[in-house]
């Protein structure tokens, strides 16, 4: 019985090799002649894909536009406004530091090392 067993599975694994050997695929030509069939295959599905593509009409793109445009002026005036407060709390510091000459030299050779590395001088 254990033989049988062994020979039914040794089959099925024969039958199995060759479904696989009958699904690959076989190589034809050279490889310049198997790169241009996959270059022009590749071109025909990206012009039928571009035929799916549906287009949005001209008052459509006119509403995103608007949309884009809103947003982007929002955002413009939200940074705006963080960097105006941003710079007043700046100063506000700096001029309570000025209330000792120390800490506004310190500073000012702080500000200044900085640009300088920034820009690179």
């Amino acid at each position: 019985m254990a033989d049988e067993k062994k020979n039914e599975v040794a089959k099925k694994t024969a039958e199995t090799a060759k479904k696989d050997q009958k699904t690959k695929p076989k190589k034809e030509g050279n490889v310049f002649l198997r790169a241009w069939k996959r270059i022009k295959k590749f071109f025909k599905d990206e012009k039928g894909e571009c035929k799916k593509v549906v287009w949005p009409s001209g008052k459509t793109v006119v509403k995103s536009s608007l949309v884009v445009l809103a947003v982007v002026a929002i955002a413009g005036v939200v940074i705006f406004g963080i960097d105006q407060g941003l710079s007043a709390l700046l100063q506000l510091l700096v001029g309570l530091a000025k209330g000792s000459e120390e800490t506004a030299e310190t500073a000012a050779e702080a500000t200044s090392g900085m640009i300088n590395a920034f820009f690179g001088f």
